[in-house]
């Protein structure tokens, strides 16, 4: 048996944001509580959102107190606001940092046993859903706003864990491409890389299925097309990447991800590494790994990657054919090629057990050992 959970709801295309406002009437919603990252206030992207509140005169507290790799404490010091705030829902503007934050904060709110956040990793099963929660994506990467996960650092322990729950996914998603012109090039490439991460990890991975891979197929070829429009800023770049992160998550949120994420994530914990910087690093790497546990699935990658013959490829030429393609994209986009200005050497242990401890681990194709991860960080410095 195969589970599968998407949003309630979801507004696609320039000018979405407008309809939060006869979305929040319409659902008898008294006063947000707005989860937004500092420099999106600063720089005035939030008050997109905000104006459409005002003009519709639906009240709002602005809550900025979030962190790029949101802490335990960023979520404990929202849940604290939200209680004092009087509001009734949820609104989060961002990336992947406003959204788990405001997932984490709404999900303890109806559920305050788990207030130290800690007891949220893994797949806990959750007595109430969230208060409702609106997502609005100025990043075309994480899909927050559709997934049923969302991650925390623990500072205390130098690590991120990942928490898994269908209570958690936001009522209704806004993307809005407008929402994300202001990204600079540099989080452009690395958002987009993550989009493409999720796509063709959730594509291999073990719980991957029929209609998952027909979301990550169709990921894979819109971002492959529609990245490096978007880091050239132009609106048919920005649209195409919207959209094919937002199906990636429809994917990858319902049939897990694999050791790349693994690998990722105690980088961001111990270092402050963007996310999709770390994927996008690790990825063809990775490929490379698990290619010998995929099938034919590195043929259908190379397709939708743009790749031309590969139906007169031998199987060793596709899969070489599809690591190159995603390789190749993320050289022409400008993310680096190895970990070499990031990675320790005496950290890579702690790290490889970071990894193998990771929730992420588990659904990669191949089964790792620790030793297999050490290595894979070897060969990237």
């Amino acid at each position: 048996m195969n589970r599968f959970v998407l949003n309630e709801t979801s507004y696609h295309g320039a000018g979405a944001i407008s309809a939060i406002a006869s979305e929040a009437k319409a659902r008898g919603f008294c006063k947000a509580f707005v989860c937004s990252d500092p420099d999106l206030v600063k720089f005035h992207v939030t008050d997109k959102v905000l104006q459409v509140l005002e003009d519709s005169g639906l009240p709002y507290e602005l809550y900025s107190d979030i962190k790029p790799n949101p802490t335990i404490e960023n979520v404990q010091t929202g849940v604290a606001a939200f209680e004092t705030s009087g509001a009734d829902y949820i609104i989060a503007i961002g990336g992947g940092s406003s959204m788990d934050t405001a997932k984490a904060i709404g999900i303890i709110i109806a559920n305050p046993e788990h207030k130290d956040v800690r007891s949220l990793e893994g797949a806990v099963q959750t007595k109430n859903p969230s208060v409702p929660i609106f997502a609005v994506p100025t990043t075309a990467g994480t899909a927050a706003e559709v997934t049923i996960n969302y991650v925390i650092t623990d500072v205390e322990k130098n690590r991120k864990f990942v928490c898994v729950d269908p209570h958690d996914i936001p009522v209704v998603a806004i993307v809005d491409p407008e929402m994300m012109s202001t990204m600079p090039k540099g989080l452009t490439a690395a958002t987009g890389m993550d989009a493409l991460t999720h796509a063709i990890e959730g594509y291999i991975t073990k719980g991957a299925w029929e209609l998952s891979d027909m979301f990550h197929l169709k990921a894979i070829e819109i971002i492959a097309r529609s990245l490096r429009d978007a880091v050239a800023n132009t609106a048919s770049g920005r649209e195409g990447m919207a959209l094919g992160q937002y199906i990636a998550g429809m994917g990858f949120s319902n049939v897990g991800l694999g050791i790349v994420h693994s690998m990722a994530h105690p980088l961001g914990a111990l270092y402050d590494t963007p996310h999709g910087v770390a994927n996008a690093i690790i990825l063809p790497t990775v490929m490379e790994y698990n290619a010998p546990a995929t099938g034919e699935k590195y043929r259908e990658i190379a397709r939708a990657m743009g790749v031309k013959g590969v139906d007169e490829m031998t199987q060793e030429e596709y899969r070489k054919a599809a690591i190159d393609a995603v390789r190749q994209l993320s050289q022409d986009v400008g993310i680096p090629a190895d970990l070499k200005n990031i990675v320790r050497e005496e950290d890579i242990d702690f790290l490889a057990q970071s990894a193998m401890d990771d929730a992420c681990r588990p659904g990669n194709p191949k089964d790792p050992t620790k030793e297999d991860i050490v290595a894979l960080y070897r060969s990237l410095l």
